[in-house]
């Protein structure tokens, strides 16, 4: 069956960035200029996903609102000439992908906000793309996964190797022999384990393509991890009846959950943006310099 359906959570209350987020999704959080989602729904597309459902909670219409028209900016714009501004405004709600959006009325974790899609998914392979993770490769990651899931017809999760000392951050996973190139059996999935306890430094990094049984158990899954229903826990009770297999990602990603990494990645961004790159490599030189200067002990 050809994986058409993509669900994208974003009920999350983005404490870790307020006061920004007091009012604003933190998923409109702009790298430079383009929101995070827009970043997610954009490899969504690319990978030939053709409905998403976005689960939202309160205080997150501007969602909505950034991927719908808005006729009085476009009357503005069009007004004024500014044509290639007009084309990218318009080119926001007109992506080539249909939007679903439905509530999480309460943060009771990612599980329970995957497992409100299950009406959307129908039946079908789904996959799962979380908004703190930007990625970059030549091949979409999301695309990869799919073409895992044309070669086993088995859910899929993304993984990435970490440093051993952050592997308590993250999902991670107990390999059971790779495979093929990159495709790991799995014996299960630990949701932030302690750090000597791990059984590896492959972290889960937010794709996860996954077959609708899931739901199954998501359904009777009781809270894990800070009393929430963790999708990693449902994963590894999946993984006990059927495949589930972990892809080891290649290309680069961005973490923009954090203040450190969302900084990172907005001067990355900002250095191959057209309007951007050349003035800002000269003030990142710029700095350096004075950075460097400081260092040096005062001559007296």
């Amino acid at each position: 069956m050809k994986v058409r359906k993509a669900v994208i959570p974003a009920a999350g209350l983005g404490t870790r960035f307020l006061p920004a987020t007091k009012a604003m999704p933190k998923e409109m959080l702009p790298i430079l200029d383009k929101p995070t989602i827009q970043f997610i729904v954009e490899e969504a597309k690319a990978s030939g996903i053709e409905d998403i459902l976005i689960v939202t909670g309160k205080s997150k219409r501007p969602i909505e609102d950034h991927f719908d028209s808005n006729p009085e900016l476009e009357a503005n714009l069009e007004e004024k000439h500014k044509e290639q501004l007009l084309e990218l405004t318009q080119s926001i709600t007109n992506l080539g992908v249909n939007l679903y959006y439905t509530r999480q009325p309460h943060p009771a974790g990612l599980g329970d906000a995957i497992y409100r899609a299950k009406s959307f998914v129908a039946g079908e392979p789904f996959v799962v793309l979380l908004g703190d993770d930007l990625m970059s490769d030549k091949i979409p990651l999301t695309q990869q996964l799919i073409n895992r899931y044309n070669e086993t017809h088995a859910s899929t999760i993304a993984v990435k190797r970490v440093p051993h000392e952050d592997v308590s951050k993250y999902g991670i996973i107990a390999p059971d022999g790779e495979i093929a190139n990159g495709l790991y059996n799995v014996k299960s999935f630990v949701e932030k384990p302690a750090v000597d306890k791990a059984p590896s430094n492959l972290a889960i990094i937010g794709r996860y393509l996954l077959t609708p049984e899931i739901f199954d158990i998501l359904g009777k899954q009781k809270p894990g991890a800070g009393g929430e229903i963790q999708l990693t826990d449902a994963i590894d009770t999946m993984n006990k009846t059927q495949r589930v297999f972990a892809h080891v990602f290649n290309g680069e990603r961005h973490d923009v959950g954090n203040k450190e990494g969302y900084l990172e990645t907005s001067i990355e961004y900002g250095l191959i943006h057209p309007e951007t790159k050349d003035a800002l490599r000269e003030y990142i030189l710029d700095l350096a310099k004075k950075l460097e200067a400081e260092k040096k002990p005062n001559k007296k």
